[in-house]
């Protein structure tokens, strides 16, 4: 059984993995876990701003750039 302890000494690498091992988990076992409520108000948010045509978009090569000046 994993701890705290040992999953702060795991790289973020090594973190992102065991999430993706958890989330098949769940898919092959067919456990459904629903979005949380605050994901649903953000998904529809955005949706609103699309449709108002005020959304911004961004190139790949804009947004890898966004994020590097983190």
């Amino acid at each position: 059984m994993l701890v705290k302890e040992q999953i702060s000494r795991m790289s973020s690498t090594e973190r992102m993995e065991a999430m993706e091992l958890l989330w098949d988990s769940f898919s092959k076992e067919g456990i459904d876990y629903p979005s949380p409520v605050w994901h649903a108000e953000v998904l529809s948010e955005r949706s609103q701003i699309i449709d108002s045509d005020q959304a911004t978009w961004l190139s790949v090569d804009e947004l890898q750039a966004r994020l590097a000046n983190r």
